[in-house]
């Protein structure tokens, strides 16, 4: 079968990918009929990755068609249409058949295309360990684009919206608007927030963020605008979707005094310098972590359903699977506009 291979920094090919073989008898093989690329696997691309090792096939947001089920499987059969969770776990223990699949507490959590020990879904086929609990059927009146963002991104910025304490009548800075960023955005209206900062360096992303109600403003002017529009007060509530060590430097200094920051955008720093004494003084509330994706779903699926959230909107380019690598390329150059990108196999 075909796939997206990680060979090196800022090299992706399109190329023979190893073929899908069941963990077990509760494993099932999907074809995949769509998939995403995420902003965390642009750390992969540019050769920051999980795994020191090549060859291995990326990606870990997909939907598709069931055309193998193990023994063990009993929700899904041949021929359902599904989507696939980013998050993976045993499917035994409590906290796994309670939908908390990263406090996994027999194997821990596993996310695909990390490294070769579960190859990613960017790809024809992909092989599903413990299906019953890392698949969902795909809803009536839910599209496959958003299907695809049901996979990851949008239960990932509604963790963190959950993570950063917000309440009707909050002030809300969401910094990074990428896709998740933008969700973010979204989100925290429906949530209760009363104003919502967008803070990107991209004017093109701000306006976007605009477009959904909030006030746009770039990194370098936030602390000082903010700081005079709310009259000193700050944010009640900040959600970080960057991950870099500037852009979580700068969540906290848009926190008020007591308030809470949710950091979701993924840092692999092992010498971050957290500032501590910022956070004692401001008595802030700190949270990060990832997503556990199907903790989530029964909250998502009927906001998407209603119409009371739009994940599609982010998606800028559909693109065959077989032009991968130049999806990647302009996704990390942010080029045409470049922002989720939606690959058919």
């Amino acid at each position: 079968m075909k796939g997206l291979l990680y060979r090196g920094a800022r090299d992706i090919a399109y190329g023979d990918a190893p073929e899908p073989m069941p963990e077990d008898t509760r494993s099932a093989i999907v074809k995949v009929t769509a998939c995403g690329i995420c902003g965390s696997d642009l750390h992969i691309y540019q050769g920051h990755g999980f795994s020191e090792q090549t060859g291995y096939c990326v990606g870990h947001e997909a939907v598709g068609e069931i055309v193998e089920t193990g023994s063990g499987v009993s929700r899904f059969r041949t021929g359902d249409k599904v989507m696939i969770s980013a998050a993976v776990g045993c499917g035994s223990c409590p906290s796994c058949m309670a939908g908390n699949m990263n406090a996994c507490e027999i194997r821990g959590g596993r996310c695909y295309g990390l490294g070769p020990g579960l190859q990613g879904v960017q790809s024809d086929y992909a092989m599903v360990p413990v299906a019953d609990f890392g698949l969902a059927k795909i809803p009536d009146g839910v599209s496959e684009d958003q299907a695809v963002l049901l996979t990851d991104n949008l239960p990932t910025a509604w963790h963190g919206l959950k993570g950063a304490d917000i309440k009707p009548g909050s002030t809300v800075a969401v910094v990074g608007c990428g896709p998740i960023g933008l969700m973010a955005v979204e989100g925290a209206y429906l949530m209760g927030a009363a104003r919502v900062y967008a803070v990107d360096l991209v004017p093109e992303r701000r306006a976007m963020a605009e477009t959904l109600g909030a006030i746009g403003l770039d990194s370098s002017e936030a602390k000082a605008v903010i700081e005079e529009q709310t009259k000193g007060r700050m944010c009640d509530s900040v959600v970080e979707c960057v991950g870099a060590d500037p852009a979580i430097h700068l969540a906290l200094k848009l926190a008020k005094a007591s308030g809470t920051v949710s950091c979701i955008g993924v840092n692999q720093s092992m010498d971050f310098k957290f500032p501590m004494a910022l956070a004692f003084i401001k008595n802030l509330t700190f949270r990060t972590g990832t997503c556990s994706v199907p903790e989530h779903w029964h909250e998502l699926i009927p906001l998407v359903q209603a119409g009371k959230l739009k994940p599609e909107r982010t998606i800028s380019h559909h693109m065959p699977l077989s032009e991968g690598a130049e999806a990647y390329r302009m996704f990390d150059a942010r080029e045409n506009g470049a922002m989720k990108m939606i690959l058919k196999p």
